[in-house]
């Protein structure tokens, strides 16, 4: 966790102080919730949860899908594979891959998986907003769609995945104790 949380920092706080907020929050919010997983899930929720945007540093920026750029990262450089599949795979990355022509190399490169792993992974993402605030999904959704505005290639694979991104939250809220 130490080390997820030093990468994090090295590559966001800096340059990308307002998604470095972000990420903050989103981890202080799994590291709660790993208390209902059993303890070896524990570190890799919360370590996939510092990490789950280094993608969008600059410097690691390839592809321009920041949960693939940050998983491929993280493969390069000897990271555990399934937390890096975590990455990958984050709040419905697979429809943004989609829409940019890359479903097939996510789908190659890192696998998926449907746990409460994963899905307090993305619902602690999805519950939290871009300075950290607690928001409902709903109220996440909309501040996405906001912030890029109705023709963005985000708002546009966000609205083909809202009702699965709706079911993984109902069913971390049905799991664990939020």
């Amino acid at each position: 966790m130490t080390t997820a949380k030093h990468i994090a920092n090295q590559l966001l706080a800096q340059q990308l102080p307002r998604r470095w907020r972000h990420v903050q929050s989103v981890a202080a919010k799994a590291d709660r919730l790993a208390e209902t997983l059993p303890m070896p899930e524990r570190p890799v929720l919360v370590a996939a949860a510092w990490l789950h945007d280094i993608g969008y540093s600059p410097g690691l920026v390839d592809t321009g899908m920041h949960a693939l750029d940050g998983a491929r990262w993280l493969r390069a450089n000897g990271y555990d594979l399934r937390v890096a599949s975590l990455v990958a795979y984050h709040s419905c990355a697979i429809y943004e891959a989609e829409e940019r022509g890359l479903a097939h190399v996510l789908r190659d490169e890192f696998l998926p998986e449907e746990t409460p792993v994963s899905d307090a992974l993305w619902y602690s993402d999805m519950t939290t907003g871009p300075d950290g605030q607690d928001l409902t999904v709903n109220e996440r959704l909309a501040e996405i769609r906001q912030r890029y505005g109705p023709n963005h290639i985000v708002t546009r694979f966000w609205r083909r995945a809202e009702p699965t991104l709706r079911d993984v939250v109902a069913r971390a809220e049905r799991r664990q104790p939020i």
